[in-house]
């Protein structure tokens, strides 16, 4: 029941941040112009997302006595970095060489103090140990989710909404008990999920203010690290962290590889997301949303149950996750309008 209180409370405190900051940025002219790869075509307000990072923060550094105190101060510090980078890169855009630079130094911070994968564990076929490869993995794990997330961020209620339902997701495997997570963990994840859904009455569709960069890189790290700050660190550590984020995952991991396939700028604005199609397919902002928000639930249920030791969730992993993603670009493929 406390927890509920305080979900509701962190909700509406965001709703309010958010209606702060949407004056503010209509005020100062802060605004996203449409490029090539927006969905929107007229210039909106951003920069929304500062209010769901300034309530994840300060939850953190209330609970932080709750955990590793050197684990919750680098995540904290560390957050700051990414919402200080992004913000600024909202207001005075930044080469993508210093952003870069910059992640991979909260990257090696991040892993010098939560450490890193030492396995992962593959549903249906068991635990592969990584050895010193899990430092490089975890490094890339951090700077990609962080990105990934951004990237994600084009459609109304898209980030926010995941964000929502993953946060939901590792609050329920955190109050689970095992070594999933932690009360550090659990309010963390409660705070994020709260202060998504209080910006997400701003932005679901029709958006009245854009996530900005300053929230999308922020939540991206913070999915990144969760894991990290759960108490174990072996196999089931990565492979929760990455059912929790399949959908972004999937869509920029696989449209990276087919637009590099394909030998075009990878990092060069672009329309080849599913979502993107899906969009340029003929459905509404709302429905696309619903679909990935959903799959996200479904992907945490399958999370909980996994971990649990239920064996039926292992081939629904596996095999279930991939296939639904093939149907679904499949259908966008036949979409009329999609080049």
């Amino acid at each position: 029941m406390t927890s509920f209180i305080i979900f509701i409370l962190l909700t509406i405190l965001s709703y309010i941040g958010v209606l702060l900051i949407r004056r503010w940025a209509a005020k100062r002219q802060l605004l996203d112009h449409p490029n090539d790869r927006s969905m929107h075509i007229a210039p909106m307000p951003r920069g929304g997302g500062l209010a769901i990072v300034l309530i994840v923060l300060g939850s953190a550094i209330f609970t932080a006595n709750e955990t590793n105190i050197l684990r919750s101060s680098v995540y904290i510090v560390c957050g700051i970095f990414i919402a200080f980078l992004g913000w600024r890169d909202d207001v005075h855009s930044l080469s993508p060489r210093f952003r870069f630079l910059i992640q991979g130094l909260v990257a090696v911070a991040s892993i010098m103090s939560m450490g890193y994968f030492k396995a992962v564990k593959i549903p249906m076929f068991g635990e592969l140990n990584l050895g010193v490869v899990g430092i490089v993995i975890t490094f890339l794990w951090i700077i990609g989710l962080t990105n990934a997330f951004n990237f994600m961020d084009g459609i109304d209620g898209m980030a926010g909404g995941v964000a929502v339902s993953a946060g939901l997701g590792w609050m329920w495997l955190s109050s689970a008990g095992g070594n999933w997570g932690g009360t550090f963990v659990f309010w963390v994840a409660l705070a994020i999920s709260a202060g998504s859904l209080g910006f997400l009455f701003h932005n679901w569709s029709p958006a009245k203010i854009f996530m900005g960069d300053v929230a999308s890189t922020f939540l991206g790290y913070s999915f990144a690290v969760l894991p990290l700050l759960s108490a174990d660190k072996g196999g089931d550590a990565l492979t929760l962290g990455t059912l929790l984020m399949w959908t972004f995952i999937m869509d920029t991991g696989v449209t990276f590889l087919y637009r590099l396939f394909k030998r075009e700028k990878v990092f060069s604005a672009h329309r080849s997301h599913l979502y993107q199609r899906l969009v340029m397919g003929g459905y509404k902002h709302a429905s696309i949303t619903s679909l990935y928000i959903l799959l996200t639930l479904f992907a945490g249920y399958l999370s909980y149950e996994w971990a649990r030791g239920h064996q039926f969730a292992a081939p629904l992993i596996f095999l279930g996750l991939p296939l639904i993603w093939i149907l679904l670009s499949r259908h966008a493929s036949r979409l009329k309008n999609v080049d």
